[in-house]
């Protein structure tokens, strides 16, 4: 395995699991004897406002916070948050998003307007400088039978461009949740992978 330095962000609104995801990755970077900082650096989680977990791995990591332009993933857990941490991505870099909506109250309250075509503007705006992944996160975590399983929907397109074995993403889901969620967070994880697998081929 070849030597791990990474910069992650994973961004999402409250309720989604961003916390957790990070939580996960940190896990993951332990068992596999890196260094790891992660930090919830953003948003309101608690009341469905916006949420920013950094998680930065490496053989020896000082700071927890990632700097603009240095981000090597983004991970979007919707739509309208890829658009507002987009700078964090550095040249070659990675955004994973998940197209699944999750409406802010103004614009529930018609105060404001949900912007189109988010995903294609973020393509154009990469261009040929890094990648946008956009998939239905949301509906794959419904077939593999949790709504609340986006994270781990996320975390499998992740780990398509990781140089990280499968079996050890599912000891760190292992040791992460209860044993009652584990089969539902497996096959999220696994329907994240095979999604980003067809897509890169």
């Amino acid at each position: 395995m070849k030597p791990i330095n990474l910069n992650i962000v994973l961004a999402g609104v409250g309720g989604q699991g961003t916390l957790v995801a990070g939580k996960l990755l940190g896990k993951l970077a332990s068992r596999l004897g890196l260094d790891v900082k992660v930090s919830e650096v953003h948003g309101m989680s608690q009341r469905g406002g916006s949420v920013v977990t950094y998680v930065r791995i490496g053989r020896q990591v000082f700071s927890p916070v990632v700097e603009t332009g240095t981000a090597d993933f983004i991970l979007a857990f919707e739509e309208l948050e890829a658009l507002r941490w987009a700078s964090l991505l550095r040249s070659g870099g990675i955004l994973l998003v998940n197209t699944a909506r999750t409406i802010p109250l103004p614009v529930a309250m018609g105060q404001a307007s949900y912007p189109d075509q988010i995903a294609a503007e973020l393509e154009a705006k990469a261009g040929k400088k890094a990648q946008v992944r956009a998939f239905d996160a949301l509906g794959l975590a419904r077939q593999a039978g949790s709504v609340r399983a986006v994270n781990l929907v996320m975390l499998g397109a992740l780990s398509q461009f990781l140089d990280i074995p499968e079996t050890e993403f599912e000891q760190a889901i292992d040791e992460s949740f209860a044993e009652k969620f584990r089969a539902v967070n497996h096959a999220a994880f696994r329907a994240g992978s095979a999604i980003m697998e067809t897509k890169r081929e």
